[in-house]
């Protein structure tokens, strides 16, 4: 059942640890999406003698995105990133639409039905070019509210915020509920993981 319909093979990486999400993310895309060309890797370091070659799509977890940060940025666009349940990034559960929706380029949740699956891979295939998507996705948060994002994911505390910022603790706490209301992002690494995809902190900045 191939709803792809590509005369083209897509050249797929699939770098994930886990062995039954490599294999079955493997077997969805080769049923729903063929024609396709798909290598699979079960670390970064397994995936390195590769890394030179041409893909059009990379699945992969956040925190190995984060790790390799250097390598992934400039690929963001082509890079896909697999969360179950949300926890890898800190999505709740039930993700609500506003961030569902845009966010669904970017990663794939196998907390998700098989049909919900299969729209954000069918999305994702058929649209690679989603850096302008994510991009307009940060826009949602102020310019200050961009700044505070960028010193929670530096390591800094409420009041070390404030004090960077010359704004008042409760200030501070205003934006951070707005931040993590906004974008349905509760920890630090999922913070960080939306930081580093929309261009807002570089790898180093950590």
């Amino acid at each position: 059942m191939n709803i792809l319909m590509s005369s083209r093979s897509n050249k797929i990486a699939i770098i994930l640890p886990d062995t039954l999400q490599r294999v079955g993310l493997r077997s969805l895309l080769t049923y729903y999406f063929s024609p396709v060309e798909i290598s699979l890797f079960s670390s970064f370091e397994a995936f390195l003698p590769a890394e030179n070659e041409y893909f059009d799509f990379y699945f992969t977890l956040p925190d190995i995105f984060v790790v390799q940060a250097d390598y992934f940025l400039p690929k963001r666009a082509k890079t896909i990133c697999i969360i179950n349940k949300g926890t890898e990034v800190g999505l709740p559960i039930s993700v609500p639409s506003s961030v569902k929706n845009p966010a669904s380029r970017s990663y794939v949740n196998t907390v998700f039905s098989q049909e919900e699956i299969i729209d954000q891979l069918r999305t994702i295939l058929r649209e690679p070019d989603s850096s302008l998507t994510r991009a307009n996705t940060s826009k949602d948060l102020t310019k200050r509210e961009r700044e505070v994002l960028k010193l929670i994911v530096a390591g800094m505390i409420n009041k070390e915020i404030a004090d960077q910022l010359f704004i008042s603790l409760n200030t501070v706490l205003t934006h951070r509920k707005n931040i993590t209301a906004k974008l349905g992002i509760k920890t630090i690494p999922g913070l960080t993981f939306y930081a580093i995809a929309n261009g807002l902190i570089t790898n180093n900045e950590i």
